[in-house]
């Protein structure tokens, strides 16, 4: 039986090699947890230690250490409660406190408040995910910081894009999307297809591999729609905008030659 994340002392998984070699610690070697119960703290800074030998992990239990800590260092990424003793909120100023100082670092919520009311207020804050305590297991926390890790890594490399590129793709806040200056206002699945039509430019993106991108509604017809919403989005800043060239019964391309015509 799969271990649930009840929040007690447990023994750790132990993670396979291979695993960890998918995920190595690259440019990624700080991480804070801010949490106000010692056990839940100590079981995540566990589980962030099985997955990735050798990363340093700073826990802090109270809002006023993990601010002057967020102001102090430089995290690769944020793990937090949003309660921290009395404080229903502390998380929501913690966060936001991060963003005016230090834009950018991925934060990934867990916290006993109903996921169906406070997922959608985290992610108006930009943090990264929300888990509920007690409804996911180990396996779903790693993957999701492993990915948070992996993403914030592709993040940096997309900084050093070649001058002169006139889409600005952020991978892990792909929700604002920059064309020539311009901020480009796409939903989620709009702006995955449109990232992985931009990552493959030049290319001829199939229907079929534009399917894994899609959370529902998996044909072609679905997909043409989120398609035409891309096209729309960038043409209410650029009328001209001619840059995702359509492929008859194939798929769809980005085509850099002519969105510089």
């Amino acid at each position: 039986m799969r271990r649930r994340a009840h929040f007690v002392h447990a023994p750790e998984e132990i993670f396979t090699r291979e695993r960890r070699r998918r995920f190595d610690n690259r440019g990624m070697n700080r991480v804070a947890v801010i949490e106000d119960d010692l056990p839940t703290s100590n079981q995540l800074a566990g589980w962030i230690r099985s997955a990735r030998p050798g990363i340093h992990i700073d826990q802090w239990f109270d809002r006023d250490s993990a601010e002057a800590a967020l102001a102090r260092e430089t995290y690769d990424a944020v793990v937090l409660d949003i309660e921290l003793g009395r404080e229903r909120h502390a998380g929501v100023a913690l966060i936001n406190a991060l963003n005016k100082r230090r834009a950018g670092v991925p934060v990934l919520v867990v916290s006993a408040m109903p996921a169906a009311i406070y997922r959608s207020i985290m992610k108006a804050l930009d943090a990264w995910d929300y888990l509920q305590k007690t409804t996911f297991e180990e396996a779903d926390f790693v993957e999701t910081f492993l990915e948070i890790l992996r993403v914030a890594r592709e993040r940096g490399e997309a900084k050093a894009q070649p001058a002169g590129d006139e889409l600005a793709l952020d991978p892990l806040w792909q929700r604002t999307p920059m064309w020539r200056g311009q901020r480009i206002n796409l939903p989620l699945t709009a702006q995955r297809i449109l990232a992985t039509l931009y990552q493959r430019r030049g290319e001829v993106v199939s229907y079929e591999e534009l399917f894994e991108v899609v959370k529902s509604g998996r044909n072609r017809d679905n997909v043409r729609k989120h398609v035409s919403t891309i096209r729309d989005a960038f043409r209410e800043v650029d009328p001209a905008f001619t840059a995702i060239e359509n492929v008859p019964m194939r798929g769809f391309r980005w085509a850099d030659a002519l969105a510089r015509a």
